[in-house]
Parts: structure tokens; C-alpha cells; sequence
């Protein structure tokens, strides 16, 4: 039986986890992207199901907005659309942690990739037929995102079923690098495929795309619940039962809030049209925009595949830690950059620096709370993970109108050290967490 050590630094058994796969030899290997865990045959399902998904949900990610904007010529609506997906999703994630709380995880996750795939094929549908509604793209961009708010926790939550604890890091780092490669992939696919199939088969390429996924969890082993048959409800108490849990263990609190810092403080993408159009104007602004958007999810594609490096690490809390300083010291860099390629180092840096982040507090998440709590842990991570960078859209925008764009993302960025380094040093329970 597997072991963690408790936030109060004692172990406590991990029960439902494969036996650890033995470790690779030396040489390259250690270095490159660790693998591990896609010896576990559930696991390599569910992962190679999602290369596939991952660039296809970039796909519809792009059509939708397009096909807003082509009927209504107005960035607003497209704006509207943004939050029309976001409070669902927000909703249904925390309500869909306490479901998959309760529920064999398995189960939830058919039905919820099951209703992402028809979306999918009605907004095919209402777009091959041209509709031309944007009422019912927003309608259907809410559903797809609640089938995504109640998928997510599930998602996430079972991956600690499926690898053991020591190599959750490695299967984080396999899960977040996939998607990141798709972040970058699937806009530039949509933009070669528009003018070649048309806008709708977009949604159908998605569509077909997530039959992948279906098939990935239909063979996966069956997840039921470990807790007591007493505690498996779905309710909002439950819901808030889960944010006691995590006020009450420290080292999910701060998982939690070095997030916050990260994104809240530290992501500027709001500011990338203004720095492209001023600072990088030279270079031409096309270009510097699209660099400026690819560079800290190519720095991400990076760092997943040489997580070698640094998936082995068993002090986990102190790679959070050091990963959050780092973020905000390259975000600082990035800037006081008016080298546009130097500003894509320090983007880069960034971006490898949160695959860090994300890779360990996946990890604390998935090892530090029981698995009758791991739904809701995961709800509130997809909750602050959406949150975050659409509350920096609005600090920065502020602060870059206040203060010019270059000065709000580096003091800003430095804000991000400062805070953390505070944080660490005030509250022991995030330096002392190890698996």
C-alpha cells in the first residue's frame, strides 16, 4: 500500500492505486519526459484519448467566437459569449466535484464526454443549416460548458486511481503537456482549416474527435466511490463541505492560493495587443501578437517534455513554491523586454515555470485530500484555474491603462515574487508538504 505524508506531516495510506512502475535507468531518459505512468494501461488510455480531444476542443474553442462575430460584427457579443460559458462551467465544476464525490467516476465521465460530443454535433448542425442565431450558440456554449464543469473533477480526480503517488507529478506533467500542445496546435489547425473545409466541419472534426475520449473511458476500469455509503451525496451542503475541508487543510489552502498569485498578479495576456501594437510594433504587429499568445504555452510544451527533470522531485510543496517565484521573476523580465525574441524567452520561461506549477499542485491536490473529497478539490481547481487569468484580464487592463503596459506586467510579475516569498515564509505547511 502506498503512503503520503498529511499536512500535519504524518503518512497516511492511498488505497486504490496501482503498484508503482519501476524506475527508468539513467542516461537521457531521466532528463526527457517522464513516461511512467503510461505503463498503467487505464491511464495510457485515457491520455492518448486526449491528444486527440485536446486540439479538437481547440477547434470548436475558435469556430464559436468566429461564428459569433461573423453574425453579429461586434466583439462584444463575442465578449457576452465568453461569459455565457464561464458561469456554467463555474457552477457545474464546483457541483460536479461533490457528484463525482458520490457517483463510480467512471459512469460520470460517459455521460458528461457523451453530452460534450452531441453538443458538439448541434452546433454542427444549427451551423451547416445557417441558423445564424447567436442566442443558440450561447445557449449551446453554456451546455457544452456544464457537461464540462461536471467532466473536469471527475476527470482529474480518477487519475489518482489509475498511477500511483509517486507518479502523479509524471502523469500530471503527460495530461498538461498534451493539452498545452493543443492550445498551440488546434487555433493554428482552425486557421488553416476555415478557408479549406469551411467553418462547420469544425465542429464535426470536434465532434468525431471525442468519440476517442468515449471509447477511452468506456474501457476503463469501474471507480466507485472508497468512502462510506452515508457520505455519498451530491448536494450544495456537500459542496460547501468541501471548501471547510479545504480551510481546514493548510496545504490545499495554499496549493490553492499560490495559484491565485500566479494568475491574478502575474498573467498579462490583456495587455499582449497593446505591447504588440506599441512596444513590438517594429516587428509587426501580427507577428508580435501571435508570439506574444504562443510563447509561455510553448514554454509549457517545453517543460512537459523534459519533466524528467523534475517529476522525480518528492518535496512538492517547495517546487510549487520555487515554480510560482520563478513564473513571476520571468514575467518580470518579459516585462522590461523591448527585444520582441527576448520577450519570447522570458514567455517561454514562464511557460515552463507554470507546467511546474501545475504539475505540483495537481499532484498535492490528488495526494493530500481522501478520495471521497478529490471530486470537490478538483471542482475548486477548475474553478481557479478558469478564474484567475479572466480576473488579471481586469487588473491588468486597469493597471496598464494606469500605469502603461510595461510597467503594469513587470510590477506586476513582481508583485508575484514578493507575495509568495512572503507567503512561504509566513505559513510552514506548504514548504513542509512531501510525498
Amino acid at each position: 500500500m502506498d503512503t503520503t505524508e498529511s499536512t500535519d506531516g504524518s503518512t497516511a495510506p492511498q488505497s486504490g492505486s496501482p503498484r508503482p512502475a519501476a524506475e527508468p535507468k539513467g542516461g537521457w531518459r531521466r532528463w526527457a519526459m517522464d513516461t511512467r505512468p503510461l505503463r498503467h494501461p487505464a491511464f495510457r488510455r485515457l491520455w492518448s484519448s486526449t491528444i486527440v480531444t485536446s486540439v479538437g476542443s481547440q477547434l470548436t474553442a475558435v469556430a464559436v467566437p468566429k461564428q459569433i462575430y461573423d453574425i453579429t460584427h461586434s466583439s462584444a457579443w463575442v465578449g457576452y459569449a465568453g461569459l455565457a460559458g464561464l458561469v456554467p462551467m463555474v457552477v457545474f465544476a464546483l457541483w460536479g466535484g461533490a457528484v463525482a464525490d458520490t457517483v463510480d467516476r467512471r459512469k460520470l465521465l460517459l455521460v458528461t464526454n457523451i453530452g460534450i460530443a452531441v453538443t458538439s454535433l448541434l452546433f454542427w448542425a444549427q451551423a451547416v443549416t445557417g441558423l445564424d442565431s447567436v442566442v443558440v450558440l450561447m445557449v449551446l456554449l453554456a451546455a457544452q460548458q456544464a457537461f464540462f464543469g461536471l467532466n473536469s473533477p471527475a476527470r482529474s480526480a480518477s487519475i489518482a486511481r489509475l498511477v500511483p503517488a509517486e507518479e502523479l507529478p509524471a502523469a500530471n506533467a503527460l495530461g498538461s503537456t498534451v493539452m498545452q500542445t493543443g492550445l498551440v496546435a488546434g487555433p493554428l489547425l482552425a486557421g488553416a482549416l476555415i478557408p479549406v473545409v469551411g467553418l462547420p466541419e469544425l465542429y464535426l472534426i470536434d465532434a468525431v474527435a471525442l468519440c476517442a475520449t468515449v471509447w477511452a473511458v468506456v474501457r476503463l476500469p469501474a471507480l466507485p466511490p472508497l468512502g462510506t455509503p452515508s457520505a455519498r451525496r451530491a448536494g450544495w451542503r456537500e459542496v460547501s463541505d468541501g471548501f471547510r475541508y479545504i480551510s481546514v487543510h493548510k496545504v490545499l489552502l495554499l496549493s490553492f492560493v499560490a495559484d491565485i498569485i500566479a494568475m491574478v498578479f502575474g498573467m498579462p495576456r490583456a495587455l499582449f495587443p497593446q505591447l504588440a501594437a506599441q512596444t513590438f510594433a517594429p516587428n509587426g504587429e501580427g507577428l508580435a501578437l501571435g508570439v506574444l499568445f504562443a510563447g509561455i504555452p510553448v514554454g509549457a510544451v517545453i517543460g512537459g517534455l523534459f519533466s524528467g527533470t523534475f517529476s522525480r522531485a518528492r518535496r512538492h510543496g517547495w517546487m510549487v513554491i520555487g515554480a510560482v517565484v520563478g513564473w513571476g521573476a520571468a514575467i518580470t523580465g518579459f516585462g522590461l523586454s523591448r527585444n520582441l525574441w527576448v520577450a519570447l524567452v522570458f514567455l517561454a520561461a514562464a511557460g515552463v515555470a507554470d507546467m511546474v506549477s501545475m504539475v505540483f499542485r495537481g499532484a498535492i491536490l490528488l495526494s493530500a485530500a481522501t478520495d471521497e473529497m478529490r471530486g470537490r478539490m478538483q471542482g475548486v481547481f477548475t474553478v481557479v484555474v478558469a478564474g484567475g487569468p479572466r480576473l488579471a484580464d481586469v487588473l491588468h487592463g486597469t493597471a496598464g491603462a494606469a500605469f502603461g503596459p510595461r510597467a503594469a506586467v513587470a510590477g506586476g510579475g513582481l508583485l508575484v515574487v514578493v507575495v509568495m516569498v512572503g507567503l512561504a515564509a509566513m505559513v510552514p505547511a506548504l514548504r513542509q508538504y512531501r510525498i
